[in-house]
């Protein structure tokens, strides 16, 4: 008994050192966007500020109001983009078996495994023909298309967890196969739908290329702005640890609000998946 008490007394110790070492740059970060431009120069990064300003925020949020905005609609739209269509890609590969479903299954989630440097210039080139360059409905139509393979997957997991029976009866009783996902389906998946959003919002939110690479400086995002700030010659870290701090709010309130259907979406998968 005194031996597990221990045992377990030392992993609790082990597990709160690594998280105090995880949290590590968050604290440096919070500490830095709080103190003057004289106090970062002369003070320890992780000590505590001795006049706290939130003037750095103020700056770092006049130089990104519009990155933060063009940021928000592009996670928006590619993150409901490619949810709606790779659940609807999703919902027949799981549910309705035609010739080579699974050939086509394999074709859509290969696009998982391809790099964004691999496809940067026929993205740039085809962007540029439709003539969305420097535009935010170009970046959201690149994350929709580069979004569907990984949504496609997720859902034929957790579509292929509901019981066949449930489609079945549905369509004996003369729903047609769409309104069978919209009110039977749908319904029934809400945690899976949950996950993959709060999914792709994060890749999406926290995504640089391709805002460097088919965005200009009217649909420049957050991610692109806030590098081209860490950029300048005259360093103001406090600044720039402000603005890394207003970029890394919204996903911290949708783990915070939603992090529980995301564990729970999780672990349903990989119960699915052994």
């Amino acid at each position: 008994m005194r031996r597990s008490a221990l045992v377990r007394g030392l992993l609790y110790l082990g597990l709160l050192l690594l998280t105090v070492f995880y949290l590590l740059p968050l604290w440096g970060a919070l500490t830095t966007s709080l103190k003057t431009d004289a106090e970062v120069d002369t003070t320890n990064p992780l000590s505590f500020p001795q006049r706290p300003t939130f003037e750095p925020y103020g700056a770092a949020f006049s130089y990104l109001r519009r990155p933060l905005l063009n940021s928000l609609l592009i996670t928006l739209g590619g993150t409901l983009g490619s949810v709606a269509l790779g659940a609807m890609c999703g919902y027949v590969l799981a549910n309705f078996r035609f010739k080579y479903d699974n050939l086509v299954f394999l074709l859509i989630t290969v696009g998982i495994f391809l790099p964004f440097q691999a496809i940067l210039i026929p993205l740039f080139q085809t962007i540029r023909s439709l003539g969305l360059y420097d535009s935010v409905l170009g970046l959201i139509l690149a994350h929709t298309a580069y979004g569907i393979p990984m949504c496609t997957l997720m859902f034929r997991v957790f579509y292929g967890e509901l019981p066949s029976s449930l489609v079945k009866q549905a369509l004996t009783d003369g729903s047609g196969p769409w309104r069978t996902y919209l009110k039977v389906v749908l319904p029934s998946t809400k945690i899976a739908t949950v996950t993959v959003l709060i999914f792709q919002f994060t890749s999406i939110w926290n995504e640089l290329l391709f805002g460097l690479v088919i965005g200009g400086p009217r649909s420049m995002p957050a991610t692109v702005a806030l590098n081209n700030l860490a950029g300048t010659l005259a360093a103001q870290w406090n600044v720039q640890m402000a603005g890394s701090m207003l970029l890394a709010i919204p996903v911290l309130l949708l783990y915070i609000f939603l992090g529980r259907y995301l564990i729970r979406g999780y672990m349903a998968g990989s119960v699915t998946a052994t």
